[in-house]
């Protein structure tokens, strides 16, 4: 029998240690998570070093940008230590920089602000209209249910590829127009769309309350889909023989509270491909459409 899906896999993600400051004015350890690829899932390191930055910040303001470089692979299931300097505390803004070692070397960058929020005008980004609802779309397990690792079909898909996309990372996904695992499905569009919920109710994360812990979560799942739609406008599927993808820069705006209690449609578009990167752009929205999120990240994107 096949384990039962869990969001389990997120909040251990976002859970942190205190340690020792070596480099920063405060330091704090973490664990990445198992994924069947040769190194680390990038969304650990950047939902890891926001909430060291948001554990290094008070509790009067949030987290409203962040700003990240990936420097080198990080090991799987390995610990990681994310070091926060305390740039800067202002009356209204804070700023903090993080660094990330994995086995002893620079692995990960970013700067982080926060702000403690004022009176002003508001406008936000209209969300895609004419989209089909989680609920008539397939869930990842039922498009690959069907299909066997080692057949033509399945391309480089493994086995325990199949068990990660399936239900091995926190969320339940759904894709508009069609998943792009196996085949570009709906064609060589630059847009897409993906439904995303947690598998089950968050659990609480030590030092974050639930506001944070969610903000958390969001930027840990932004990194798993948001350079597919330059896979699809290039006509390569995850399960590519021989594809080689790796984030490079990451860059997300949060601009109001994202509650993970329910579904979020991620809409994303290609921004630029070429010279072996590709640039991807999305936006989180509630249901209801309220505009969430804004990501931006480049990646490697390298065919055989």
């Amino acid at each position: 029998m096949e384990p039962t899906p869990t969001s389990e896999i997120v909040t251990a993600a976002l859970t942190l240690v205190p340690a020792e400051a070596g480099h920063g004015d405060v330091a704090y350890l973490a664990t990445t998570q198992d994924c069947p690829w040769p190194k680390a899932y990038g969304g650990d390191l950047v939902a890891q070093a926001a909430v060291a930055a948001i554990r290094s910040a008070g509790d009067d303001r949030t987290l409203h940008s962040m700003h990240s470089y990936f420097m080198r692979p990080a090991e799987i299931g390995g610990e990681v230590r994310y070091e926060v300097e305390r740039l800067r505390d202002g009356r209204g803004f804070s700023t903090r920089q993080v660094r990330a070692y994995s086995g002893g070397r620079l692995a990960y960058v970013a700067l982080a602000s926060f702000h403690t929020g004022e009176d002003g005008g508001g406008h936000e980004a209209p969300m895609p209209d004419g989209l089909p609802g989680p609920d008539a779309l397939p869930s990842s397990a039922d498009y690959l249910q069907p299909c066997e690792p080692g057949t033509e079909r399945a391309g480089d898909m493994t086995k325990e590829s199949k068990a990660y996309w399936s239900g091995g990372r926190s969320f339940d996904m759904r894709h508009v127009p069609g998943p792009v695992y196996l085949a570009v499905e709906g064609g060589a569009t630059p847009h897409q769309a993906i439904w995303i919920k947690p598998f089950d109710a968050l659990r609480p994360v030590p030092g974050l309350t639930d506001e944070q812990r969610d903000l958390a979560a969001l930027s840990y799942v932004c990194d798993y889909t948001i350079l597919e739609p330059v896979l699809r406008l290039l006509g390569l599927p995850w399960a590519t023989p021989g594809l080689v993808t790796a984030s490079l820069d990451h860059a997300m705006w949060f601009h109001r509270p994202a509650p993970m209690d329910g579904w979020l449609l991620y809409a994303q578009e290609a921004g630029a491909a070429g010279s072996g990167r590709g640039l991807g752009v999305g936006r989180f929205f509630t249901a209801d459409g309220r505009h969430l999120a804004t990501v931006a990240q480049e990646g490697v994107i390298r065919p055989r």
